[in-house]
């Protein structure tokens, strides 16, 4: 009886680990499956820290989702400056992003611009577009405790050329799947690294309230602060055109 009972448990065991031993991509697509509205609003600080000198800017930020699985993101700045960028996303192609200048005029984001500064922040225009699950590799490198979490550590590593970072380590929670550190690399360097802090479940949704991109060494960096958070706000069309950037 003895033998049988051991047995069936390591029967036990042994299923429970092959079902529970997820791999890198099915970790992506749980992140991805997580709840999300159809609508966002969020007022946002940003403390843009370099060297001694700290620059402090405010913007909104506005996205809606569409049927055909597209996004589409305002971000608008109030200060210091009127600047607003536009990002489309479509599904199986390249995201479209226009940015419109302090002196009004409006200008298309190509490829090459979009590893750039965002408004002179450690944020770059690649940064604030989606990144799709078919576009990259994934492997499970292991596990570790991140920001006081248990995480998954999963390798993405991307297929084409038309992508900024040649790889991220994404830190997934074990709890909940949610991603709460990301390394980003070029060129097989540690290029920054963006960390979650202060997670807060606001109506269902997983909301980091301080998001920080900091550089590869940890001396400059970029914070921002979320004052306000609304979901599935009733938002009009017109206010996602290019034309509305005028």
């Amino acid at each position: 009886m003895k033998k049988e009972i051991i047995f069936v448990m390591f029967i036990v065991l042994f299923f429970s680990q092959s079902v529970f031993a997820l791999t890198g991509r099915q970790l992506v697509e749980k992140n991805k499956k997580l709840n999300s509205p159809d609508t966002v609003y969020h007022k946002v600080k940003m403390h843009i820290y370099k060297g001694k000198k700290v620059k402090v800017k405010e913007f909104e930020l506005r996205t809606k989702k569409y049927d055909h699985s597209e996004t589409k993101t305002l971000i608008s700045f109030s200060k210091p400056s009127r600047i607003k960028l536009l990002t489309h996303t479509h599904k199986g192609k390249d995201d479209d992003q226009w940015i419109r200048l302090s002196s009004g005029r409006v200008k298309r984001i190509i490829f090459s611009a979009k590893k750039k500064s965002f408004v002179n922040s450690h944020f770059c225009y690649g940064d604030l577009s989606s990144r799709k699950i078919d576009d990259y590799t994934y492997n499970l490198l292991g596990s570790e405790t991140v920001l006081g979490f248990k995480c998954h550590l999963v390798e993405s590593i991307k297929k084409s050329d038309k992508k900024i970072y040649d790889r991220m380590i994404l830190y997934i929670r074990n709890c909940d799947y949610f991603i709460v550190k990301i390394d980003f690399y070029i060129n097989s360097k540690l290029y920054k690294t963006l960390e979650n802090h202060d997670i807060r479940l606001i109506d269902g949704i997983m909301t980091p309230f301080k998001i920080v991109m900091s550089d590869a060494k940890n001396i400059n960096r970029t914070e921002l602060e979320i004052i306000t958070v609304q979901y599935n706000l009733h938002m009009k069309k017109s206010n996602f055109i290019k034309e509305a950037l005028r």
